[in-house]
């Protein structure tokens, strides 16, 4: 076989290759060693990759920082429970101020609770009855006859009252237990209304009834069964601005006829009047509404007080009448 000039036979050996020449053993060897050596190498590659892998997750599960890291989701899971607390309770402080200013407004404007504390107005009302009172119905309409209607004593059948508590304490405590009919003022009273200005109420007539303006009640649907509707005899012409009232429980009740010595008669303000008891709402047995009577829709009963509340008004229109006539004549004379 010729040989080029520098070049063994066996490297020529090895770099021709073919099929049908002969490789020497050891380069074969060689080959194949490192071929394996590659193969092992990958395969050792692929093992390192896996077991690291392998190892990773293990590591994971016990290298020092994994606890750690648990403890800080611990933290974080404590903190978040901790804002949620606060959060409630922050909720419920703004609920609860809100509910106040709500039963406040609501008191002020609309309705109030009051408890009611003794027989007088028996049996219509009843001791330990809850009232709703309408504190806004007297800023649409007039007060009228029949009506049932809390008012204050202050200043006409009682004197003024104390000074408030000088604790602010015991301050907020009363405004709360009145919000809701807890605890009563002593000064507020419950009564039906049986004059409105310029009415005249007299007691009796012939058949022993309460007549306003000359016409008779017929009573017998509220008051007290067995009471008459007055023992004392009594006339008087309910004063301009003022109420004349009396409880349903006649025997029982120290109403307008017990305070002749009073500003005005025995009659109450009516800018004392807080409002109109229309609905019982406790005990449940006893809930439901608390009517005008029949016998104050008598049209007899009104015309008197409408025709003097309506005087003024008379006036008035009559001298504006004069008034606008005067201009007119003025006016033509000038034309």
């Amino acid at each position: 076989m010729d040989v080029e000039p520098g070049q063994s036979p066996a490297a020529g050996a090895s770099s021709t290759g073919s099929a049908g020449e002969h490789v020497p053993a050891d380069a074969a060897a060689r080959e194949v060693a490192q071929d394996a050596t590659s193969g092992d190498d990958a395969i050792g590659q692929g093992a390192d990759s896996v077991s690291t892998d392998g190892a990773g997750k293990q590591a994971g599960d016990k290298d020092p920082d994994g606890p750690a890291a648990g403890k800080d989701g611990a933290d974080k899971g404590a903190g978040d429970k901790g804002k949620r607390k606060r959060s409630f309770w922050r909720e419920l402080f703004v609920i609860v101020v809100a509910a106040l200013v709500l039963t406040i407004l609501i008191k002020a404007f609309l309705v109030q609770v009051f408890s009611i504390p003794s027989a007088s107005m028996e049996n219509t009302l009843q001791p330990g009855d809850r009232i709703l009172v309408n504190r806004l119905v007297y800023h649409l309409r007039d007060i009228t006859p029949g009506d049932v209607v809390v008012f204050s004593g202050d200043g006409s059948w009682d004197p003024q009252p104390p000074p408030a508590p000088g604790n602010l304490v015991a301050r907020i405590w009363d405004d709360i237990t009145g919000l809701v009919g807890v605890s009563v003022p002593g000064t507020d009273y419950v009564k039906r209304v049986i004059g409105v200005p310029g009415d005249r109420v007299a007691c009796c007539d012939t058949q022993g009834r309460v007549t306003v303006n000359g016409v008779p009640l017929t009573e017998q649907s509220y008051i007290y069964p067995g009471d008459a509707p007055s023992t004392l005899k009594f006339d008087i012409t309910v004063p301009q601005g003022r109420l004349f009232v009396l409880g349903d429980h006649r025997s029982d009740s120290a109403d307008s006829r017990y305070h002749p010595d009073a500003p005005g008669n025995g009659t109450v303000p009516e800018s004392a009047v807080v409002g109109r008891a229309f609905v019982i709402i406790w005990p449940p047995s006893r809930i439901g509404d608390i009517p005008i009577p029949g016998t104050f829709q008598q049209v007899a009963l009104v015309a008197p007080a409408a025709a003097i509340n309506a005087g003024p008004a008379l006036v008035g229109g009559t001298a504006a009448a004069g008034v606008m006539a005067l201009r007119r004549r003025k006016s033509r004379r000038r034309h």
